[in-house]
């Protein structure tokens, strides 16, 4: 760490990089969230050589972002680990104290209720409203989860997608078709939630799925030398079904 953080002092110095110095936080925030997936893919593929690497890129994140904060002495890196350290520890009192608490339950409820006492006013603060919505949709439902706000069982979250449904393709102007779409989605997430899948995995593993059994009929068509503009809805239904007989 010593070495890195000497590496980003002598980036941000007046003979370091121009494009670094050039940077702030906001400028910066596109790269920390392009970084982040690109972790995330790396874990997806099991690659542990471009998980090492995109893990040091996410870490350089968080160093670059803490010497910019340093140059103009609000905080330090010191200052970011001794904070998170000093969480972990406070909010696992049943492995650095006393406290008893035996399931995973047990252990977010007393998280949540440790952010209460550090000044969280309302259940579903600090929830990023630059989340995925999938994901941003399934922690608020969680959160009031909690406090019992949830369906008693999923029969009556199944109930209510159907109702959305509905109401989606009674829809007429474009307000209430957007709203009615998003009803629709969050009512599907509540579902997802109450089956304990994530409904952004779930939704990136459909998207895969269509990636794969939609090049299969591209791929298809252009070998017999024709392009997708060529084919029929019903020449690419045969494909598509042909793709799925084959595992894809």
């Amino acid at each position: 760490m010593k070495e890195l953080l000497e590496v980003m002092d002598k980036l941000l110095s007046p003979e370091g990089c121009p494009w670094d110095r050039e940077q702030t936080h906001e400028s910066l925030t596109r790269y920390m969230i392009e970084e982040t997936y690109e972790t995330i893919d790396a874990i997806k593929e099991n690659d542990m050589d471009k998980l090492r690497e995109e893990l040091g890129d996410l870490l350089l994140q968080v160093v670059f972002h803490s010497k910019l904060a340093e140059n103009k002495s609000f905080f330090t890196f010191d200052d970011v680990v001794k904070t998170v350290t000093e969480k972990m520890i406070s909010r696992h009192p049943h492995v650095f104290s006393n406290m008893n608490l035996s399931t995973s339950d047990d252990v977010m409820q007393n998280w949540e209720e440790f952010k209460k006492k550090e000044g969280k006013k309302t259940t579903l603060e600090g929830i990023p409203n630059t989340l995925p919505a999938l994901m941003r949709a399934e922690k608020m439902q969680t959160k009031a989860s909690r406090v019992g706000f949830d369906w008693p069982d999923v029969n009556g979250a199944v109930e209510k997608v159907i109702e959305e449904a509905k109401e989606l393709s009674q829809a007429n102007n474009e307000d209430e078709i957007i709203e009615e779409t998003g009803d629709l989605l969050f009512a599907v997430v509540n579902i997802a939630r109450m089956k304990n899948v994530d409904p952004e995995k779930a939704l990136q593993r459909c998207n895969d799925k269509f990636l794969r059994r939609f090049n299969y009929i591209e791929q298809k068509i252009k070998a017999n030398g024709n392009s997708l503009t060529d084919a029929t809805l019903q020449d690419m239904d045969f494909l598509w079904d042909e793709a799925k007989t084959n595992g894809l």
